[in-house]
């Protein structure tokens, strides 16, 4: 079955682009970067965050080209934990001449609505920013960007416009409709 997809592209071009929301209060809430590339925790986000809203396109990798993905120099996983818990995060692509993309970003389902989103995104944000300090071979971020898709969730638009992205790109497509497949098949059948 054929779907209407949306693909919107945002970005900020100077960290002052960015308004932060600060951590929710009263949530045991920490925001941490796995510090050990694996390609077994990578998927397990990916799978996690994006299994109810169609995520496809990383399913087919090998273990080795996810390996290749999180060994990256420059990239960065960010993980949001409530009570110990992994409840989201934000991944880092480094680019050329300066630009980082936020190539993922989201909450696991059970964690929606609590207001840990808004602080994320900015807390990774903030890092996409001074990725430089922790990669001094890198050209200091002069760009970051990120797009997102009519079928990423209700809130994503707004939450990226409220932190200071600006639209630059639309594209409107006709795609074949994915399955949701959930942290594993038929999780939110």
């Amino acid at each position: 079955m054929s779907i209407t997809l949306t693909t919107w592209s945002l970005e900020q071009t100077a960290p002052s682009d960015l308004r932060p929301v600060p951590a929710p209060e009263g949530r045991d809430l920490k925001i941490v970067r796995a510090g050990e590339p694996s390609a077994e925790f990578s998927r397990f986000l990916y799978t996690a965050v994006g299994g109810d809203i169609r995520w496809t396109d990383r399913l087919s990798l090998s273990y080795a080209q996810w390996q290749e993905i999180v060994e990256k120099p420059g990239a960065e996983i960010w993980v949001a934990y409530e009570n110990g818990t992994p409840a989201g995060y934000v991944e880092l692509d480094p680019q050329d001449d300066g630009v980082v993309e936020i190539v993922y970003f989201g909450l696991i389902p059970a964690f929606r609505g609590r207001g840990i989103g808004g602080h994320l995104l900015s807390y990774g944000v903030e890092r996409a920013w001074d990725l430089a300090e922790r990669w001094p071979e890198r050209t200091p971020t002069k760009r970051v960007w990120l797009h997102t898709c009519s079928l990423d969730g209700e809130h994503a638009m707004a939450n990226y416009e409220r932190r200071g992205f600006r639209l630059f790109d639309t594209k409107v497509e006709q795609a074949e409709e994915a399955e949701t497949p959930g942290p594993w098949p038929g999780a939110y059948a």
